[in-house]
């Protein structure tokens, strides 16, 4: 079966002169994105032929670290989300869900309830 229609996201990454990153640029045009600065990234591929995942970790030498620990927390809590999503095992999502919380005190994370 056919794509009846391709999208696409883009990514433009400013660097110094030591290949730092600077600035994160980004855009999905189907999703109304345009040129959107971003800090940090974690961007994952699942590549079924080497049974392993493919991954790109990146934030520019300005992120502070109280925003790379939430923005780590955010990503736990999303991935306990998204496999829930994919599996329906409400055990496995309640563990992660548990460590979530555990993280967050575990780095002094204040979140808002």
């Amino acid at each position: 079966m056919m794509s009846k229609k391709n999208t696409h996201i883009k990514i433009n990454i400013s660097l110094d002169e030591n290949k730092v990153a600077e600035k994160i640029k980004w855009s999905a045009p189907d999703g109304g994105v345009k040129n959107k600065d971003a800090k940090a990234m974690f961007l994952s591929f699942w590549d079924s032929e080497k049974i392993e995942t493919l991954k790109m970790d990146l934030w520019i030498k300005e992120m502070p670290i109280n925003e790379m620990k939430l923005f780590f927390y955010q990503n736990i809590v999303s991935l306990g989300e998204t496999y829930f999503k994919a599996t329906n095992d409400d055990k496995t999502y309640l563990s992660i869900k548990k460590f979530s919380k555990e993280f967050a005190e575990q780095i002094k994370l204040k979140l808002n309830k």
